[in-house]
């Protein structure tokens, strides 16, 4: 039997580690400390320091960024780059402490430091490229430094060109015992997410108006002025913005909807919305922006192009009506074959392994970003690069 490992999971520090969670990602960092951790495995989280997840915390900073430095208003900016490169470069020297390192924090740093130490790590690689990530991506590669992406679509849109070997699909996981399969529906829609425009939380309002059927409104208003200006003039006794909502909460609330809608308005690398939602029989009717017809499939309908845009509440609606009619133990069945927690945890911990006894293997001809890693970091070079994670 292979022993228990001791994992470094990196978490991002945009927002906490702790519910009611901002959005997936967050989620995801949760969910998976605590699966690794019932599967046996010691489990340290790399967070901000307002976390709160299972295992034992080291705070990155202390607290989230997000609450003093909105992305939104400071993206790309010196003041963010500065904060977040001194976050990650004081943490850098304790994952070598670790068995493997599953690097989700979207930062240039980590992987860098896996390929120059031989630090074996599994980078998850949330979102579509930026500039500083891909460089780091490209720059690391080696065997015992692994990426994952969440979808096939996002692995073609990372290496268009075609995916080195140590690139892996690897299909964020559902929390099967909170989204449980009901059998039927109360008659309404139901959002879920961060309102901000490229959620299209105001398409959602305006394909349900359409469609006759109510709809239940849940998540973090990150942008407020979107809110103010797309959402709320429309909200009626029928279509209802409900708050944030904690997993638990959430996780009944959805269960109960007869569809959920998922109105994705740019490149969606997965969605775990929609896989919870399908995990307790809910059809999914959805935008086709991203991965979302790969990750939905069998479980709901993707608005069709019928007058050359998909991207319209007319098309939506059509997608309500028909993903009414779906079986829904059919889309649970269907999400829960796919996106199972222990399907997860399994694939994970093969890539930990394999990344550990790959950490003797040649490098290979892979060059460095020019040393970019922190000066005060042993045998790091000079920070020549500036993009903030």
């Amino acid at each position: 039997m292979d022993r228990p490992l001791r994992i470094a999971l990196i978490a991002h520090v945009r927002h906490p580690i702790a519910q009611p969670f901002k959005g997936g990602m967050e989620a995801h960092a949760f969910q998976l400390c605590h699966w690794l951790t019932q599967a046996g495995h010691e489990v340290t989280l790399f967070a901000s320091g307002d976390s709160d997840a299972p295992g034992a915390l080291v705070p990155l900073m202390q607290e989230h960024y997000d609450r003093h430095y909105p992305w939104h208003r400071f993206h790309g900016t010196e003041v963010l780059t500065n904060l977040l490169d001194t976050a990650f470069a004081g943490a850098l020297p304790r994952l070598a402490d670790f068995d493997v390192v599953h690097n989700n924090s979207l930062h240039r740093y980590p992987p860098r430091l896996s390929r120059r130490d031989r630090i074996p790590m599994v980078t998850s690689l949330h979102i579509p490229p930026f500039q500083a990530l891909r460089q780091s991506v490209n720059d690391s590669a080696a065997p015992w430094c692994r990426f994952t992406v969440c979808s096939e679509r996002q692995r073609d849109v990372w290496w268009p060109a075609g995916a080195p070997s140590s690139a892996h699909v690897l299909y964020n996981g559902i929390d099967t015992d909170s989204f449980t399969f009901q059998p039927r529906g109360n008659g309404r829609a139901l959002w879920a997410g961060r309102i901000t425009p490229n959620k299209g939380t105001h398409l959602a309002v305006a394909a349900a108006a359409r469609a006759g059927i109510g709809l239940s409104i849940h998540g973090t208003i990150e942008h407020a002025d979107y809110f103010e200006n797309e959402v709320r003039p429309h909200l009626t006794e029928d279509i209802r913005y409900e708050g944030h909502s904690d997993m638990q909460h959430l996780a009944r609330e959805m269960a109960q909807a007869s569809v959920l809608l998922f109105t994705p308005l740019w490149e969606e690398p997965f969605g775990l919305v929609a896989a919870e939602a399908m995990a307790c029989g809910v059809p999914v009717a959805a935008l086709a922006n991203g991965a979302t017809a790969e990750v939905i499939g069998r479980g709901g309908v993707v608005a069709a192009a019928e007058t050359g845009e998909a991207d319209t509440a007319e098309a939506l609606a059509t997608a309500i009506r028909q993903a009414l009619t779906l079986d829904r133990r059919a889309v649970h069945d269907w999400a829960t074959s796919r996106y199972g927690k222990r399907r997860m945890v399994e694939n994970c911990v093969a890539l930990y392994r394999t990344a550990m006894a790959q950490r003797d293997a040649p490098a290979g001809e892979v060059a460095f970003g020019q040393g970019d890693l922190p000066g005060d970091l042993p045998g790091g070079g000079v920070d020549l690069g500036r993009s903030a994670a």
